[in-house]
């Protein structure tokens, strides 16, 4: 008798990928969790808790060797969002928002552009933002109005966008701007725009239902020269790069929505064998340990999706679907876990002080921000049925 070896899938982690885990939740637990009810009340940017991340590594972990960074994979960093997302939404996607903000440089700039941009982040916590999304033209990025004027060695940047992250805070902007609208989306370039240049403007900060503690805001551009050798790519070549880089992105942002319902999950389980009604912890009634046991089995799932679409991200392979069904179930699930979160609860999930309330209101960015769950669809649905973009 023969006795078969498993190989093949191992869903095992490694003894550093277990350590990298442990170091992002205990961050999360001693100084995100702490701060996170003040910081989301009164809209705080977590400045302190992002030059503590940066000490530990675990702000642009992504960053490559050459350039000074740890160059963690892919499935390194889900790992860290999901961990920092447990501790606060708002926080987590600060600090991992530089991820979206490099990752146009990473997929489109020369070497010269890299080391003037990017390295610098490894010595000190600069933030960065990626500013694709405008007033009028969100899911529909053909529609964007900001315009690149060529000015013989500079381009004139004028206009404006909307929701962006760390936009207030940030050293430079990866702004996509129409350098010849007679082409829609063929005729989008990117540039690496820094924040103090004469005519950048942070309009207003954003006030948002949820992840409170990160900033929104709303940026114009008046006038402002950018030097050439700030664009990424060529010209027309801006809605490839920031498609990519949203491929690039979206896992982290899954894993960020898993993070979010772990913690929902986690206080229901905790109130439910607490909480007695009936004579009974409402652990043994079923309509409450059906929601918990939904709650464990989607969250599990998600995980999953995220993790493979990192790893074949981390392994060289096509992983734009893979992504993208990873963002549209985790983002769905975090939403519904959450709202179970509250169920669990009652009418004391309804209120501030059992913090479920918070992780609803997070969890539902995750359906909207870079690309809403109904382009995700669109996404899965044209690479499986290999329908062409036009």
């Amino acid at each position: 008798m023969t006795t078969a070896t498993a190989g093949g899938i191992s869903f095992a982690l490694t003894d550093e990928q277990k350590a990298l885990r442990e170091l992002a939740r205990e961050f999360a637990r001693r100084e995100i969790r702490p701060r996170a009810a003040e910081y989301d009340e009164r809209s705080t940017h977590p400045a302190d808790v992002i030059a503590m991340s940066h000490e530990l590594g675990l702000l642009n972990p992504h960053i490559p060797a050459e350039y000074g960074g740890l160059e963690l994979s892919g499935f390194d960093g889900a790992l860290i969002g999901e961990e920092l997302a447990w501790g606060c939404s708002g926080m987590a996607t600060s600090i991992v928002a530089n991820g979206l903000g490099v990752a146009p440089l990473l997929v489109a700039g020369t070497d010269e552009q890299k080391r003037r941009f990017v390295a610098p982040l490894v010595d000190e916590p600069i933030l960065c933002s990626f500013a694709l999304t405008e007033p009028n033209a969100g899911s529909d990025v053909s529609g964007i109005q900001t315009t690149a004027v060529r000015r013989g060695d500079d381009y004139v940047l004028n206009g404006s966008k909307m929701f962006i992250t760390n936009a207030g805070h940030a050293a430079w902007l990866v702004v996509f701007a129409s350098t010849d609208k007679s082409k829609g989306r063929r005729g989008l370039s990117a540039f690496v725009v820094p924040s103090d240049l004469d005519g950048v403007v942070v309009e207003r900060h954003l006030d948002k239902m949820g992840q409170r503690a990160t900033d929104t805001s709303a940026i114009a551009f008046q006038d402002v020269r950018v030097p050439a050798a700030n664009r990424l790519g060529e010209e027309g070549e801006g809605f490839k790069i920031a498609m990519r880089t949203l491929d690039f992105t979206r896992p982290g942002t899954a894993a960020g929505a898993v993070g979010v319902a772990q913690a929902a999950y986690e206080h229901a389980v905790s109130y439910a064998k607490e909480r007695v009604q009936f004579g009974q912890p409402i652990a043994m009634n079923q309509g409450v340990n059906f929601l918990i046991a939904d709650m464990a089995t989607e969250i599990e799932a998600a995980r999953q999706l995220v993790w493979r679409s990192a790893w074949l991200k981390d392994q060289g392979r096509e992983y734009g679907l893979a992504a993208a069904q990873a963002k549209l179930f985790a983002s769905e699930v975090s939403s519904r876990a959450t709202n179970a979160g509250i169920q669990v609860h009652g009418g004391y999930g309804y209120v501030e002080e059992y913090k479920v309330e918070r992780y609803l209101r997070d969890a539902k960015l995750t359906e909207i921000g870079e690309g809403t769950s109904q382009i995700q669809r669109l996404v899965i649905a044209r690479q499986i049925l290999g329908l062409r973009v036009v």
